[in-house]
């Protein structure tokens, strides 16, 4: 038989849509000929599989004209992921193989000269839309992966996994009779301690600022810290993490997912929170995602963990601006010509910024060197748009160093984790979800307030000039504070915090 057929999976986004390798040997002047909108590393596959035959003591035809087709043909492939499947797919035209055998497998791996099987990237989307499953009365098959890589797809459950370090393994996998060795079923590797994180014992003073980081990991509200510099700030955002409680298990294998794709996920971190600190000379494509074939940014690497955004107004205009929408929607939508991807985006903001150029307006220790003009201009780099969407902003103001050094040690991270964990479970028991993530439509539903306190926002709004978006992240910060009281309703005392919580920048 001159024809074989592989099965394999490319990746579009946190998609696995299916590829069908086939591989035809014809008489003829000898070539390997390549096609289906292949990018250039897979059209180099063709080089590193005749070396791998070779070096294996497995037979190449030489003598035959070569022709793989990676079906559909207007699917864009990139990666060395094919290299196993046209491995395969060349040796069960050739005979060497059953094709029968091939037809219950899905196959990826790279391939090295030597024949040995390299990890992939995006092996946990590859699993989980095997889970998935195509239509109804489709074969379930079983997914083949380097060792590496089918680590990673192990923790997706229900999956027929196998893995292998070398192409021999399959190849003697695949052959019938005596010579068939089965493949070992890769185990998830267990998960290490997670490493001690920064206590927010170590911040000494700061109450303002410590009462916004626990209502923020409470409601999973986005937060935003405005000092001079060496004021704590970026301690305290670095300690949010330590605050907010263990992932779930479909929370984890979201976000280890999005890390797969971008070849950052360490099996030994399973189920521990990410926290992403991009430099500020990040673009728009570092943040939000992007390029051909499109990447997952920051944004979504950061997914169910925190992004940090140091130095604030640093950050390019247009890299901020793009922030805007996935921040609101929780995910990204990445256009191009030829394809489309989404990725998700749904992360905690915290951002830390100076007053101004200097970074000393507002400080009792020393004095603002800034012109009103350089101020507002410094200030100005963050769009309204962008700040109406951060619910808590919070001055962290200077310290004298006689009042620092005799400030007694905060109350330790684990305390408040626990509060943290309370209100979320309130929040999970009434709504399903963190209030940040409540829809408008069911606001009125679940962050019912005390007359007096509707009144009092109302006025307050009305008062401060507030759009409607900012009128409800108020509201949604005031049910937070109400969950870590553990009051049923939402008081006057809430919202007054939440208002007090959500100030403008100094000098505005």
């Amino acid at each position: 038989m001159s024809l074989a057929i592989v099965h394999s999976r490319a990746l579009l986004g946190l998609q696995a849509p299916e590829v069908t390798v086939e591989v035809h040997l014809a008489n003829g002047l000898p070539s390997f000929t390549l096609v289906g909108l292949a990018d250039t590393e897979v059209k180099e596959s063709r080089e590193r599989v005749r070396a791998a035959l070779h070096n294996s003591g497995l037979e190449f035809p030489h003598n035959k004209r070569i022709t793989v087709n990676l079906a559909p043909a207007d699917l864009p492939k990139e990666g060395g992921r094919f290299d196993l499947p046209i491995a395969l797919g060349i040796l069960a035209a050739a005979g060497h193989i059953d094709p029968a055998a091939l037809e219950t497998l899905e196959l990826a791996g790279e391939l090295s000269l030597a024949g040995d099987l390299r990890p992939v990237r995006g092996a946990l989307a590859m699993a989980l839309a095997l889970q998935r499953g195509g239509p109804r009365g489709a074969v379930r098959r079983t997914l083949v992966l380097p060792r590496a890589s089918a680590e990673e797809a192990a923790r997706v459950p229900g999956l027929d996994l196998r893995c292998a370090d070398h192409l021999m393994e399959v190849v003697h996998a695949l052959q019938p009779g005596e010579g068939c060795v089965p493949l070992h079923a890769p185990q998830p590797p267990p998960g290490r301690p997670a490493p001690p994180l920064p206590d927010l014992r170590d911040v000494r003073g700061q109450a303002v600022a410590k009462r916004a980081l626990e209502i923020a990991a409470a409601g999973k509200h986005s937060l935003l810290l405005v000092g001079p510099p060496g004021t704590g700030k970026s301690m305290l955002a670095q300690r949010l993490i330590g605050l907010l409680p263990p992932l779930e298990e479909t929370q984890a294998l979201e976000s280890a997912a999005v890390l797969s794709l971008a070849g950052r996920f360490d099996p030994g971190a399973w189920s521990q929170r990410v926290l992403r600190a991009p430099h500020h000379s990040a673009s728009s494509v570092a943040l939000v995602g992007g390029g051909s074939p499109p990447r997952p940014g920051e944004i979504s690497l950061a997914h169910h963990g925190v992004l940090f955004l140091d130095e604030l107004p640093e950050f390019p205009r247009a890299a901020l601006e793009a922030l805007r929408e996935p921040l609101e929607n929780g995910r990204i939508t990445i256009s191009r010509a030829a394809q489309q991807a989404e990725f998700p985006a749904r992360c905690q903001l915290v951002a830390a910024m100076n007053p101004c150029p200097c970074g000393m307006l507002g400080s009792t220790m020393r004095a603002c060197r800034c012109t009103p003009e350089a101020v507002a201009r410094y200030q100005n780099r963050l769009s309204g748009p962008l700040l109406d969407r951060i619910d808590l902003r919070v001055e962290v103001l200077a310290i004298a160093p006689e009042e620092l050094s005799s400030a007694p040690d905060g109350e330790p991270s684990g305390s408040i984790a626990a509060r943290v964990v309370a209100a979320r479970q309130r929040q999970q028991a009434r709504q399903g979800v963190c209030n940040a993530e409540l829809e408008a439509g069911v606001l009125a539903e679940h962050c019912r307030a005390q007359s007096a306190a509707t009144h009092f926002l109302n006025t307050a709004a009305a008062r401060l000039g507030w759009s409607g978006r900012s009128l409800h992240r108020v509201m949604r910060v005031a049910r937070t504070i109400a969950d870590l009281a553990g009051a049923a309703d939402t008081e006057i005392g809430h919202i007054a915090e939440a208002i007090q919580l959500r100030r403008a920048l100094p000098g505005r």
